[in-house]
């Protein structure tokens, strides 16, 4: 991540085709019993909510702003320390009738809160999003990127 910052001036948009800077979050609820997830069409698995900085350079802001817009929860910010990092790739695909080439988000995660009474609504981006428990995680279907995360 250093070196892309330090070779690129255009990682916190989308214009760098090569990669670019997203923001996850790591969000749990109340009891630390259960974790939230998005079905993520291209990877066919479970992921955390998140998404593309788009020029916003507080990624901790991003990860709010996307599991608000992703779920409709509101959250609380656990820690305004970055929790993770990763570095994940994105295969080539179509969106909104347009070719994405194969791309690298450089992706920081943030660890929040959310009240797993709260009602989810469902996104375009997110047409699935449900709470799991930590146990569930390790057997279910996660983007194996996420792994890591979910252990610490």
């Amino acid at each position: 991540m250093l070196k892309w910052m330090n070779t690129f001036d255009d990682i916190l948009t989308r214009e760098n085709e090569f990669g670019h800077f997203a923001s996850s979050a790591f969000v749990v609820n109340k009891d630390r019993t259960k974790m939230l997830v998005v079905y993520h069409n291209i990877y066919e698995a479970w992921i955390f909510p998140g998404g593309h900085a788009d020029g916003e350079e507080n990624l901790l802001s991003v990860a709010v702003r996307e599991v608000e817009e992703e779920t409709g929860l509101k959250t609380k910010i656990l820690d305004n320390q970055i929790y993770a990092i990763s570095a994940s790739p994105i295969v080539g695909h179509i969106k909104r009738g347009k070719y994405v080439p194969a791309h690298t988000h450089l992706d920081v995660v943030y660890l929040l809160e959310a009240d797993d009474k709260q009602p989810l609504a469902f996104r375009e981006e997110s047409k699935v999003v449900r709470w799991i428990t930590l146990e569930e995680a390790i057997k279910d279907t996660i983007v194996d990127f996420i792994r890591p995360v979910h252990k610490r």
